[in-house]
């Protein structure tokens, strides 16, 4: 097992840590005034575009996809630390440099799955960064955590497909620039649990496609929304059917393995700042006659942060690593157990570096609370740490049956 980092790896961590400095960092407040200005609260503030056509200039564009065609062709374990550079400023650097969720998983989906008309319409202008998209799969009746239980439908009705069914959480679909949602839905009610489930790409113009309301985090309102959408009566051509009927779910697992794992490499670099922060501010706050990093409990909070965050990158490491040589099948329970420990380390740290900061840590006027907002939603986000928890456990027993119990030993 080796996480030495190739030539060209390190290259491209050299220049994006420039971009970030130089560009990026600059930018996070003229973006939230920006935001604060506009008349649309999920257009894109015009700094992000000119971020995006630096990065692009720099080379630092589709870095995650390893398609040397159409990305970068870095394997997972070489965009590993890009991402988490990338994840020190969430909202903004991932899309500078077109690497952002949902739309990386849905180019996946179209880079391994899609028609060569279905990546013209839609991969090519994704991968160019003129467009976003969404992902329909949550439901708000149902407990979406067993996905087994959707209730949205994909109907065939001659050469079309009629598509009904309500979603939430469909993160990008209040962007206006959102022009296609890839959603999940029930082709055949009859077959295997796991084979009654389609997807397809529906035009977000489509008569019946409706953005019912953008939901908050925290109170937050991300730029690109996370919509409840609502497809009544939609219908759309069978050739947007993306590969068969009943692939739903394969398709689905792997589109979330990968990014499953990116995720959890922007949550690294995330926390990585938090800790930054934390160690900064309390360098040059004093209370109670001297600095607070002379306090013996905020330094063991530091301590703990990197001991927690050194651990959750090995474990990240491991996993990208585990997917570039034996594929997402055969890294299922490193995905799964990095998914909970990135997010819940993230927590962790960034609620340390919060108390550390006081109230100022619960405001606006640093990055704190709206990364904590972020990190804790991933421990929702692709499936709840409660699944991934009793998948390990399950895989874990399955790999002791047949062995016999242990014997009391005699005395």
């Amino acid at each position: 097992m080796d996480f030495a980092h190739s030539e060209r790896a390190q290259e491209l961590q050299q220049r994006l840590y420039a971009f970030m400095e130089e560009n990026v960092y600059p930018a996070e407040p003229v973006y939230a005034q920006q935001r604060r200005d506009a008349a649309d609260p999920h257009a894109l503030p015009p700094v992000v575009e000119e971020l995006k056509a630096l990065a692009r200039g720099r080379g630092l564009w589709n870095l995650f996809l390893p398609d040397e065609r159409h990305g970068a062709g870095l394997t997972n374990l070489e965009y590993a630390p890009l991402a988490e550079i990338s994840g020190r400023s969430v909202e903004i650097a991932p899309e500078a440099i077109n690497c952002s969720a949902p739309d990386t998983g849905n180019m996946e989906v179209l880079h391994m799955f899609g028609t060569p008309e279905q990546r013209e319409r839609w991969l090519a202008p994704l991968l160019a960064g003129e467009i976003r998209s969404c992902f329909g799969m949550t439901e708000p009746a149902v407990a979406s955590s067993d996905a087994t239980n959707m209730q949205a439908t994909i109907v065939r009705d001659g050469d079309q497909y009629v598509v009904n069914g309500r979603k939430w959480w469909s993160t990008g679909s209040a962007d206006p620039r959102c022009k296609v949602a890839i959603v999940m839905g029930v082709t055949d009610p009859e077959a295997h649990p796991y084979a009654r489930h389609s997807m397809i790409l529906v035009p977000f113009d489509a008569p019946g496609v409706r953005v019912e309301r953008d939901l908050t985090v925290f109170g937050y309102h991300d730029q690109h929304g996370h919509g409840e959408v609502v497809y009544e009566d939609v219908r759309v051509p069978a050739a947007n059917l993306i590969a068969q009927e009943g692939m739903g779910f394969a398709i689905a697992q792997a589109r979330l393995g990968p990014g499953r794992i990116h995720h959890c490499m922007r949550a690294i670099g995330m926390s990585e700042r938090a800790l930054e922060l934390m160690a900064d501010r309390v360098r040059h706050r004093s209370a109670f006659g001297g600095p607070l990093a002379e306090r013996g409990v905020i330094r063991e909070w530091i301590a703990e942060s990197r001991i927690e965050l050194e651990q959750a990158r090995l474990l990240v490491l491991k996993a990208a690593w585990m997917i570039d040589t034996a594929g997402a099948k055969g890294a299922q329970t490193e995905i799964a157990a990095i998914k909970v420990v990135a997010a819940r380390v993230a927590c962790r740290v960034i609620d340390r570096a919060i108390q550390a900061f006081g109230g100022a840590g619960v405001s606006a006027d640093f990055p704190l609370a709206a990364m904590y907002a972020h990190a804790r939603t991933l421990r929702l986000a692709d499936g709840p740490d409660e699944v991934h928890l009793r998948a390990i456990a399950r895989r874990e027993l399955r790999s002791r049956e047949g062995i016999p119990a242990p014997v009391p030993a005699l005395r």
